[in-house]
């Protein structure tokens, strides 16, 4: 395993990753919002419906390649901090990678399940299958109204645990003034050129 040129920062393909994840989980939210709560056009909602399945298996496709990544590839080391600051975020940051896993999974266990058995074309190129046993049940709606529940209710806790994340972070910056956030942060010039080879 090779290491990052500056130890103190994570390597640009942590950065790039935990960005585009970011971004999508972001474009996740305010497309579960407007699918949910706002009256739409019946063929825009399908569209929104189906972007957001897209972006979803996206996103969880780019978290299992952080993932591995992350196993793979020694994080830097946190800041000086006290016990309960060290294992709060360590919980955190765990409970971060599961609902970025769980949470799609039960997105597609949705869809899997729904009686309408709507067919998944991601962007509207590359068709998805549904899971397994879920898309063959013959007693389809309840199966869907409970996972339908458990998705909104991951949905939300993972929202609260992302402004939790972000809070953080910029606690790190603003008031500890601190690498935390900085080291997370895309660099160019010279330094993004050698952290990119090592």
């Amino acid at each position: 395993m090779r290491g990052n040129a500056d130890t103190s920062r994570y390597h640009l393909i942590s950065i790039a990753l935990h960005w585009v994840i970011g971004l999508g989980i972001l474009g996740l939210i305010l497309l579960g919002l407007a699918m949910t709560h706002l009256a739409l056009p019946a063929m825009l909602k399908f569209q929104l419906y189906q972007l957001h399945k897209s972006i979803g298996i996206t996103v969880l496709m780019a978290v299992l390649l952080r993932i591995v990544w992350r196993l793979t590839h020694r994080p830097p080391a946190l800041p000086e901090m006290s016990g309960f600051e060290k294992n709060a975020a360590e919980g955190a940051h765990i409970a971060l990678y599961l609902l970025m896993v769980i949470l799609p999974m039960t997105g597609w266990a949705l869809v899997s399940v729904s009686p309408f058995d709507l067919p998944t074309v991601l962007f509207s190129v590359i068709p998805w299958p549904h899971l397994p046993i879920l898309a063959d049940l013959h007693h389809k709606a309840p199966v869907e109204a409970l996972l339908k529940l458990l998705h909104r209710a991951l949905a939300w806790g993972f929202g609260g645990l992302i402004l939790v994340h972000a809070g953080a972070a910029l606690r790190h910056h603003f008031i500890l003034r601190d690498t935390v956030l900085r080291r997370m942060l895309p660099s160019f010039g010279k330094g993004a050129i050698k952290e990119s080879q090592s």
